[in-house]
């Protein structure tokens, strides 16, 4: 157990890094919380959650979001910040394209008016370009907002439950090898005469 928490604490940003961030500058004192830094079952499944969560939810400003709840929830700071990267420029176009399937999906909407786009006017102006641009996002913000909003639930959820089981299983499967081992044998402390 300890070797993966090694290498955990390898892969984690600094406790004064983070600290001297400028972008986590407004948690102030409450950065020090000793409890946010310690490497425990809840804290890092709590953290790691809430990581995936703003990671998913949240396009822009996910580390000062996730670092302000993890310290709100007493939750590890580190790996909340960590895991945040699970949108990443490789992974943010099959990430936002599912969330808008399952939107799509669950509104109902017809397929074909959610995926038309209205042609771009020619010669009428910024005023209508702007406007045929809005009415696209518009067509594209709802399902897309639910399917962030169920994806960043769901993971965030899932996530908080395998790191769960996953750190019950090894501390189980440690118990267990605890057990099997003979105990060693013991030697007389009296001599015999």
């Amino acid at each position: 157990m300890s070797n993966i928490i090694d290498r955990l604490k390898r892969l984690l940003p600094d406790p004064e890094t983070v600290r001297k961030s400028r972008w986590l500058r407004w948690i102030g004192p409450a950065l020090h919380h000793p409890r946010l830094w310690r490497p425990t079952r809840r804290g890092i499944a709590l953290g790691i959650a809430l990581g995936v969560f703003f990671g998913l939810l949240v396009p822009l400003a996910q580390i000062p979001l996730s670092a302000g709840m993890a310290v709100l929830l007493r939750a590890s700071v580190p790996t909340a910040i960590a895991s945040t990267l699970v949108t990443n420029p490789v992974t943010f176009g099959p990430i936002y394209y599912a969330a808008y399937r399952i939107g799509v999906t669950l509104i109902g909407e017809d397929e074909a008016r959610a995926t038309k786009k209205p042609p771009i006017p020619r010669g009428e102006g910024a005023a209508a370009w702007l406007a045929s641009a809005w009415d696209r996002i518009t067509t594209v913000g709802k399902p897309l907002l639910l399917g962030l909003a169920i994806m960043a639930s769901t993971l965030g959820l899932l996530a908080y439950l395998i790191v769960t089981l996953l750190w019950r299983l090894k501390i189980s499967l440690s118990w267990r090898r605890r057990r099997r081992k003979p105990a060693p044998p013991r030697e007389d402390t009296e001599q015999k005469d």
